[in-house]
């Protein structure tokens, strides 16, 4: 094959030809098709990207990486100690859980965490945040979360009753536990449901409450979670649970990937239809240049040089509107990432700024089926070409 013949052909193709102006503005639409699309592609992934990993960020700290529960077998300061000597890198928050009220102007339901404030703040960031200023924690001292506090319509050092689930004998009856307890700390997880449902207190006090000895469970972080759960659970008792923080939310992580797919695929319907026009153009230009296709292979040109003068043609265009597709998203991608362009309601989506994160892979994929497409929409036209019947085109010419 004559790659200098192959290459002149395409370069004088692309030439603008007043004769045939619709052809050429083709073309440029199916390059700013495949452009957008590219750039529109990459742009929205690394916003979904960017959203998913600040959700899984949030569901992270609130769920823990890994958390060992009591199950058949209570969890006890043995099981603890154990734990510690056997994965010395790992750390750990044990808590007691109790469902209660907090009685002030309304009733307001909480689920109650009792935490040692020191270890729950080494694998709490958000919680460490909470009592930063906290010198010595009192024995019924509450952190609660944002929107829980602004209902509540108190001041951080205020006491209010707390109800608990638990009921305690009182006379020929029984009554449930009511605690004056003090608000220390306000976290701020940027989830509601966590910031109005979720209050932690100080575990000896707690135990004090509900005059329990073993602990609801222990919280764990680990550098490799998703390997160390499984060391974890041959170490533990039979009878003691223990769940990972992808296990917990696994409905709601399958939701978001298929959100995800969804998106992809919708996106590259973009692409998809610019690449129609790639067809379109070069069928159009082949029948505009039957007779100097004819005139080329009659004199001597191969059907494997006409094929090649087509497929390189539109692959051309594409690889062009790619190019500066990813260059353009890139751009987009920097800019909303460097400046407040699009500003978020922190308390709905738990993030003020737009978060962007487009993974290598994504973009593979993006790269790659935007040049599947283009190189499958220039197969057709380019076999087309090929096979002109040069006697019959040349008959009366």
């Amino acid at each position: 094959m004559n790659k200098k013949f192959v290459n002149f052909i395409i370069r004088r193709y692309l030439r603008f030809d007043k004769k045939h102006p619709f052809i050429y503005i083709s073309f440029i639409l199916a390059f700013l098709g495949i452009m957008t699309g590219v750039a529109t592609l990459m742009i929205a992934m690394g916003i979904m990207n960017g959203m998913d990993k600040e959700f899984e960020k949030k569901l992270k700290v609130m769920n823990y990486p890994i958390t060992v529960y009591s199950s058949l077998v209570n969890v006890d300061e043995k099981l603890l100690h154990k734990l510690q000597k056997k994965f010395p890198d790992f750390k750990y928050s044990p808590y007691i859980e109790s469902s209660a009220v907090i009685q002030k102007n309304s009733l307001n339901g909480v689920m109650l965490y009792g935490v040692d404030f020191n270890k729950e703040s080494e694998i709490n960031y958000i919680f460490k945040k909470a009592v930063k200023d906290l010198k010595k924690p009192g024995l019924f001292d509450v952190v609660v979360g944002s929107r829980l506090f602004a209902d509540l319509g108190i001041a951080r050092g205020e006491k209010v009753i707390m109800i608990f689930s638990k009921l305690s004998p009182m006379g020929f009856g029984i009554s449930p536990i009511l605690k004056k307890v003090k608000i220390v700390g306000v976290f701020n997880s940027g989830l509601v449901a966590y910031d109005k449902g979720i209050a932690y207190m100080n575990i000896e006090g707690l135990k004090r409450i509900l005059h329990q000895n073993h602990y609801s469970g222990i919280h764990i972080w680990s550098p490799n979670p998703f390997k160390d759960i499984q060391k974890i659970k041959k170490a533990v008792p039979p009878g003691v649970g223990v769940i990972g923080w992808w296990e917990q939310n696994g409905n709601f992580f399958a939701a978001l990937r298929m959100e995800k797919r969804a998106l992809f695929l919708v996106l590259m319907l973009i692409i998809i239809v610019a690449a129609l026009n790639i067809i379109s153009s070069l069928l159009m230009m082949i029948m505009s240049k039957r007779k100097e296709i004819a005139l080329m292979l009659s004199l001597g040109a191969s059907p494997k040089e006409i094929k090649s003068i087509f497929l390189k043609l539109g692959t051309f265009i594409g690889i062009l509107g790619i190019t500066i597709g990813a260059m353009l998203g890139g751009l987009g991608i920097w800019v909303l990432k460097t400046f407040d362009i699009i500003k978020l309601p922190e308390d709905v989506y738990g993030v003020s700024r737009l978060p962007i994160d487009l993974s290598l892979v994504d973009f593979g994929l993006i790269i790659l089926g935007a040049f599947i497409i283009v190189i499958l929409s220039s197969i057709y036209p380019a076999l087309k070409a090929s096979k002109t019947d040069v006697l019959e085109t040349l008959r009366y010419e």
